[in-house]
């Protein structure tokens, strides 16, 4: 009897090679080899211990069934309350929708507002996995081509020479992956009006807003209450594996995201949820300031590094834990050079074909989610690899 055939949407879906880089660093290491990850974006922390606190206290008291759809009120107070104390945006908590992850929350917000044939404008590069959530949802996702000077963003310019009628709206990430670069707040103004103006809608990824360097973090929020807002526990608050994320949706999408939710994930996971509550104590936000300065620090002596081994950085990240890296001194195959860093060096990294065409075959992003003396032991190896 033969197989079930796979649906065609499945056809458009892409490998995710930072996955598949990591599968095949696992296997290296499974067999005795001793190798660094700068692969995938996971914080080598962990939570902080007032939210293991939090966590078994939760389990201890039974609260492991099912939480309201949207999440339980408090965690969706805590966030608003955070959003208008930490991210300049005061915001209404019936607006926050708690979610399995960002990616729970970008599905909704996919399936919500794309029709199929509705075009959505990215930035070239981005992360992969959100032309996958547009294309599951019929819509169409378009890569606008971005340079380093545009800090590899889309811009109202690109906006207005790009825009067909076909166009549905835009979907940003800022700080980005994989670049680490910000749209700057006033650049943010002009490219949110841009899409107005068109009668568009605006999806803003959030997720490493609070991982930002140069100076203190705003949500697009402020600029517009007609947004739609991901973000997550995953990158910020380090907890990845906990599946908690959130959005924040004008107040006429609540209702229908909530009969979305309902029916596709019944409901975020709830010893997440109540312990996710502790991510915005005092004592936890104060461990998260000194980790940011610390990922910080990594940044500051992997740029210099990359300086002296000749992987050239057009645009300074000034936020979440990457570096898009020009590799063209040394190789014209991102591919090839990422399997040549694992074989040579024991080095995971992310060819940046992941990420769009236009600068894929000559760069590749690298992670600094991880401890310092490690990046210093890649760079070294890094250097006795490539003669530097």
């Amino acid at each position: 009897m033969p197989s079930p055939s796979p649906s065609l949407r499945t056809l458009d879906i892409q490998p995710f090679q930072a996955m598949e880089i990591f599968k095949q660093a696992l296997a290296r290491q499974a067999a005795g080899a001793d190798i660094i990850s700068l692969g995938i974006g996971e914080p080598d922390f962990t939570a902080p211990e007032p939210v293991l606190d939090a966590l078994a206290r939760a389990a201890r008291d039974g609260l492991s069934g099912y939480t309201p759809t949207v999440g339980i009120p408090a965690l969706r107070e805590a966030i608003a309350r955070y959003y208008g104390e930490h991210m300049g945006a005061p915001v209404d908590p019936s607006r926050v929708i708690v979610t399995q992850g960002a990616s729970g929350a970008l599905l909704l917000a996919a399936l919500t507002l794309i029709n199929p044939g509705d075009e959505i404008l990215l930035p070239d590069p981005s992360y992969p996995a959100n032309r996958n959530f547009i294309s599951c949802a019929g819509g169409v996702a378009r890569q606008i081509p971005c340079q380093a000077t545009e800090n590899y963003q889309l811009s109202a310019a690109s906006v207005t020479a790009h825009w067909r009628e076909q166009t549905r709206g835009i979907l940003v990430a800022s700080p980005s992956n994989p670049t680490g670069t910000s749209v700057p707040y006033a650049a943010m103004a002009d490219l949110l009006q841009a899409v107005r103006a068109r009668g568009g809608l605006s999806i803003v990824d959030e997720i490493y807003l609070g991982l930002s360097y140069e100076q203190a973090p705003r949500s697009a929020l402020a600029l517009d209450d007609d947004l739609i807002i991901l973000n997550s526990f995953s990158k910020y608050f380090h907890m990845t594996g906990w599946r908690l994320g959130w959005m924040i949706v004008p107040q006429p999408l609540v209702a229908v995201v909530e009969k979305l939710a309902s029916n596709l994930m019944i409901c975020p996971p709830a010893l997440s949820q109540y312990a996710a509550l502790a991510c915005f104590d005092p004592a936890s936000l104060a461990i998260y300031e000194q980790r940011r300065q610390i990922f910080q620090a990594r940044r500051d002596f992997l740029l210099p590094a990359f300086e002296q081994l000749g992987l050239q950085v057009h645009a300074r990240p000034d936020g979440a834990f990457y570096i898009y890296a020009d590799i063209s001194a040394h190789s014209s195959d991102s591919q090839a050079f990422s399997l040549r860093l694992l074989d040579e060096a024991g080095i995971a990294a992310v060819p940046g074909h992941d990420f769009g065409p236009t600068h894929g075959a000559q760069s590749m992003r690298f992670s600094y989610a991880t401890a310092t003396e490690k990046l210093e032991e890649a760079v070294a190896r890094m250097g006795k690899m490539l003669g530097r």
